[in-house]
């Protein structure tokens, strides 16, 4: 996925999946260090009107779009770092339940046209979904993990299967690495997020 989007967005782009209350579950940053530095070091998250954009609508826009105040000029700034042209994503279903995904994408040679714009309106959405994600898990993973989130322990996991715990402790280290989980309970909010469990 990651090199579709850097076909059209080819100065950078940021990710942030499945946002909840404050922080995404996933994100992606691919944008040049010396921006994000600037960019950080300057507090202008608060004040970016792209951001208040992906957080008030759905769909997608170019940034010269957004009818929004940017009293701290972040497109004239972002130009300077060689982001010439800027797009924003946002996707929620009805099912997210305040969950939202977005993308900034930018570059450099001419403005994104409408086309650009279904296309990484379409690849958010698939991400946003899960359906890029790395190998499914099996239903015996997703049994395991859905029976350990559920506050079972390994023994009693084992028992009520019917297998050995080292199969249960396989099936849940499964689950965890194919989800890019460090834990199984991240591995397990993960799983909710994408309504695996």
């Amino acid at each position: 996925m990651k090199d579709r989007i850097d076909k059209i967005a080819d100065a950078g782009f940021y990710l942030a999946l499945r946002v909840g209350f404050s922080f995404p579950e996933e994100e992606l940053n691919a944008l040049p260090a010396n921006w994000v530095e600037f960019y950080t070091a300057n507090g202008l998250v608060v004040h970016d009107p792209a951001l208040k954009w992906v957080y008030g609508n759905t769909g997608a826009t170019r940034l010269s779009d957004i009818a929004l105040p940017d009293p701290q000029q972040i497109m004239g700034r972002a130009r300077v770092f060689g982001l010439q042209h800027g797009a924003a994503v946002s996707v929620v279903t009805p099912a997210d339940r305040g969950r939202r995904s977005y993308g900034l994408f930018y570059r450099n040679a001419d403005a994104f046209s409408d086309g650009d714009l279904l296309a990484l309106h379409g690849m958010l959405r698939e991400l946003h979904n899960g359906n890029a994600a790395e190998p499914g898990l099996t239903a015996a993973e997703v049994e395991a993990l859905q029976m350990q989130a559920s506050g079972l322990r390994l023994k009693q996991i084992a028992g009520d299967l019917g297998i050995s715990e080292s199969a249960v402790k396989a099936r849940l280290n499964n689950a965890k690495r194919k989800l890019g989980a460090r834990t199984l309970s991240q591995a397990a909010s993960i799983a909710v997020g994408r309504r695996i469990i």
